[in-house]
């Protein structure tokens, strides 16, 4: 029997916390929405009365003023019983029952007057209908078993407040735009948080049309679920119900409102009073929520006038001292704007004080300082919608001028002026800072709250604040940055804008209060800097409460700053080399009193202006400057300085010394006499087989390599002394090397060539202790390298066949060849007074030119390199001996006439 009375609780249980709608057949139904009567209620302590709206308990010698508000067409008969009660085990003397026939006209005219005895713990007033035997009947009742109704009152008490919390939660969540998230988010949490309840988080998971459904359709469980729903459960479920019903509740109102047991008191209670009638009376509770005087009553199930008849339990205000409000800030270091139109003090705390209207005639005394006449005390509106108190300020009046005097009192002939008065003396400087105390009424009690912070004046002096944690090079452009900003006060912010370069639209900038103990007025603003941003200036906007302009910060937004993996110089070097990313943003790497400077990629280019950003970058000292007196080993740091004036620190790896390799000479001679003469000793036709002699200062090792690449690095070839690699050593320091750049690079090369040569650690420490000689492999890490060398400019040249001018000079000539888009210009005299440019792309055979000056000679300037002014001299009488033509043959096209070919035996160099 025990197993199944506790499943039926269970289950009575699990049907009271879902919000169906249709009611359970079971008896215990916890959902009071029956309209009930109202009862009029006033309470006078020490000659002054307040309604019951604002009486949180009641004291021995308080006189109540009951009067039942019943309607004029009432055709049965109420009888209004009030009780006072004495504790669980203490039955009330009969005097301490008063009988009220709420029928009789003096009482529908006038009420009653009860006062509370001095022994008095609760009171309860009955609502019965009128029976033979009925007051003796219930004060029998009563008497008998106290405990029930000492707890009935305190069950009814404490389920009125938390309904009210509930319903306060419902009736303001309304307040907010239903179609609007955010302001549906906001507003529930400012609730929640002034109401101490828990909403269901689920609601802000559905779509947008049905988060606000899903909140005020939320049941009681969900508002008041906050982790003590368990021990309900338990209680309800293993508990006897004896030790339920004579359990007293002893959660103090207090103003405080803190979860008591809702849904376990309320199944407690409704349980309580069906086990608790006669033949003539069934108990049944009324849960009061007081307006003003009245006591609005509801019921959780329709009064019965069949016996047994209904008799309404309704529980007034526990006799005992009621603790003051816990009233605390929601955010101690928040500081309110008294300029703002309107100013909301985040308070918390006490629930009641915001869903009830126990606490009354709240004020904010301002604090003034010592000297300063006293200003008057704001009254307070307690809001849960807006998350705390309101202040309540009258409009501010125009206060005239002392010249704004009325034209007819200054016109009239005869009428003297009236005397101007004296100016008012200048006023004292007023204080941005001050503090108010929270001032009111806690029922019959006066109490004392929190005292806040407020700010009276706009703040100004803005600056960016110099922190370690946000220094401005953190504002980089393709990323979300913080910053922080100062004043003299930052409460009465009301929006920030930045109007970065390059962008044509203000961005509203999100800002929040970030004060630490020696910045009090800190406030932190988010800068979403998305990556289509230009980096440079950006202007903030600070526009406070009722100023008419804005302040004006400003601060810069950088690029992504370069990564550094390392710097690496050799011993007495004097370049050193960058490794890392983005570095074509560095300006110069200091190295104590040495500075050194990128390399430009050609020598007329500006380090600036490389396209795109290398992994590496070499710089070098100044020409004159002499090489630095560094040693392996040393210990040193650079200071990398970026083109926008950040600088990085970064350290200093010192490597052992460089190979040192010079250039003695270098050779590239197209066969047979060429018809094009190139007038640079840089530029290397691309056709023509390169030869040229480098000098070491150390021995070149067995397993070196000379490396040669386009400036760009996408062209590369490496010579080694393998068979057919390419080098020879005359002797361990000359190294003479030969490159076909046709073969190697390909048709479509040309640009500049530098070269440097590799030295193996482990053979160069061979080399110094036993002579050059085979060496063993080695790792690349372990490898050391000469600087590079420029070794000139590769150009491809035409195959031009002939030249057919007519015999009158100011006609023009027929040049005929291939490839003749290779040629940018052409002109009969080299100052090309009159160049003939060759079109983008030109593919055809002949091309019309000026007639030469000089007879049989053009000037030219080519695509590869157009600085230079080569001559192209052609032979105009007739066709040279057969093996002369096959010598120009090959000049022109760089392969050998089909009848002089050879097979190919030689092996390619080796290349990347």
């Amino acid at each position: 029997m025990a197993y199944r009375a506790r499943r039926l609780v269970r289950l009575s249980l699990l049907f009271l916390l879902t919000a169906f709608a249709v009611r359970p057949c079971a008896a215990v139904d916890a959902r009071f929405d029956l309209v009930g009567p109202r009862i009029n209620v006033r309470v006078t302590r020490a000659g002054v009365t307040l309604p019951i709206s604002e009486v949180p308990n009641l004291q021995p010698g308080d006189r109540l003023w009951l009067h039942p508000d019943l309607p004029s067409t009432q055709s049965v008969h109420y009888l209004l019983i009030c009780v006072f009660l004495r504790g669980t085990t203490n039955p009330p003397p009969d005097d301490w029952f008063t009988r009220i026939e709420t029928w009789d006209r003096h009482v529908r005219e006038e009420g009653v007057f009860v006062t509370v005895p001095k022994e008095a713990q609760q009171a309860v007033l009955f609502l019965a209908p009128e029976t033979g035997g009925d007051f003796s009947t219930l004060k029998s009742a009563v008497r008998g078993r106290p405990g029930v109704f000492v707890r009935a009152s305190q069950d009814l008490a404490e389920a009125g407040f938390e309904q009210s919390r509930i319903e306060k939660y419902l009736a303001d969540i309304r307040r907010a735009p239903p179609s609007d998230p955010a302001a549906l988010q906001k507003h529930s949490d400012l609730l929640a948080r002034t109401l101490a309840l828990k909403p269901n988080e689920n609601c802000f998971k559905q779509p947008v049309d049905m988060q606000f459904t899903c909140l005020t359709q939320t049941g009681s469980q969900s508002l008041l679920d906050d982790g003590h729903s368990n021990s309900i459960v338990s209680a309800l479920s293993n508990g006897p119900g004896s030790d339920l019903i004579n359990a007293a509740s002893y959660t103090q109102l207090a103003g405080g409102g803190l979860y008591s047991a809702y849904v376990g008191a309320v199944v407690d209670l409704v349980r309580l009073m069906g086990n608790l009638h006669t033949a003539q009376y069934q108990y049944i509770p009324a849960i009061a929520f007081p307006q003003g005087d009245a006591m609005n009553l509801r019921l959780n199930t329709p009064p019965s006038f069949h016996n047994p008849k209904s008799v309404l339990v309704i529980g007034l205000p526990s006799v005992q001292p009621s603790p003051t409000p816990p009233l605390r800030p929601a955010d101690p270091s928040d500081v309110a704007c008294m300029i703002k139109p309107t100013v909301v003090l985040p308070i918390e705390g006490a629930p009641l004080v915001f869903s009830t209207a126990l606490a009354h005639d709240l004020v904010l005394h301002l604090n003034v300082p010592p000297g300063a006449p006293p200003e008057p005390d704001i009254p307070l509106i307690a809001d849960a919608y807006q998350g705390g108190l309101v202040l309540q300020r009258e409009p501010e009046h125009h206060v005239p001028l002392h010249d704004e005097l009325a034209p007819a009192a200054l016109d009239h002939p005869g009428e003297s002026r009236p005397a101007r008065p004296a100016p008012p003396p200048k006023p004292q400087p007023e204080p941005i800072r001050l503090t108010g105390t929270i001032q009111g009424q806690w029922g019959f009690d006066s109490f004392v709250g929190p005292t806040v912070p407020l700010q009276q004046l706009p703040g100004s002096n803005w600056q960016i604040a110099s922190t370690d944690d946000a220094p401005t090079g953190k504002l980089i452009a393709g990323h979300t940055a913080q910053l922080l900003i100062t004043s003299t006060g930052s409460a009465c912010v009301h929006t920030i804008t930045a109007q970065p370069r390059g962008s044509g639209n203000d961005l509203k900038i999100a800002f929040k209060p970030a004060p630490t103990a020696d910045q009090p007025n800190l406030l932190a603003i988010t800068l979403p800097l998305d990556k289509d941003i230009t980096p440079g200036d950006l202007h903030i906007e600070i526009q406070q409460y009722s100023q008419p302009r804005a302040d004006e910060l400003s601060t810069r937004t950088f690029s992504e700053p370069p990564h550094i993996q390392s710097v690496e110089i050799h011993a007495a070097d004097r370049t050193l080399l960058a490794t890392g990313e983005r570095l074509n943003e560095v300006d110069k790497v200091s190295l104590g009193d040495l500075t050194f400077k990128p390399r430009p990629a050609t020598p007329n280019s500006d380090p600036a202006d490389t396209p795109e950003p290398s992994n590496t970058l070499r710089l070098a000292l100044p020409s004159d400057a002499p090489a630095p007196p560094t040693k392996v080993g040393d210990q040193l740091t650079a200071r990398v300085q970026l083109r926008d004036g950040r600088s990085l620190t970064v350290p200093v790896t010192v490597s052992a010394p460089r190979p040192v390799v010079t250039l003695l000479s270098k050779r590239s001679e197209l066969p047979g006499i060429p018809i094009i003469t190139l007038t640079s000793a840089d530029d290397l036709p691309l056709s023509a087989p390169l030869t040229f002699t480098l000098k070491s200062t150390e021995s070149f090792p067995r397993n070196g390599r000379v490396e040669i690449e386009t400036l760009d690095g996408t062209l590369r070839a490496v010579l080694t002394l393998a068979p057919s690699g390419g080098l020879v050593l005359q002797d361990p320091h000359t190294i003479v090397a030969s490159l076909d750049p046709l073969r190697v690079f390909g048709p479509s090369a040309f640009g500049a060539l530098h070269l440097r040569a590799i030295f193996p650690a482990s053979a160069r420490k061979h080399d110094k202790e036993t002579g050059p000689g085979p060496g063993a492999d080695t790792a690349v890490e372990d490898e050391a390298s000469s600087d590079w060398l420029p070794l000139g400019t590769l150009v491809r040249l035409p195959e031009l066949t002939t030249l057919q001018c007519p015999a009158d000079s100011t006609l023009a000539c027929s040049l005929s060849g291939t490839d003749l888009f290779l040629i940018d210009a052409i002109s009969s005299d080299p100052a090309f007074g009159s160049p003939s440019p060759v079109p983008d792309g030109y593919t055809g055979t002949t091309i019309s030119v000026p007639h030469p000056a000089a007879a049989g000679t053009l000037f030219l300037k080519l695509r590869d390199d157009p600085n230079p002014v080569d001559s192209a001299t052609f032979a105009m009488p007739a066709l040279p001996p057969a093996h002369a033509h096959t010598r120009e043959h090959e000049h022109a096209t760089g392969h050998a006439h089909p009848e002089a070919a050879k097979p190919e035996t030689a092996k390619p160099l080796s290349q990347d």
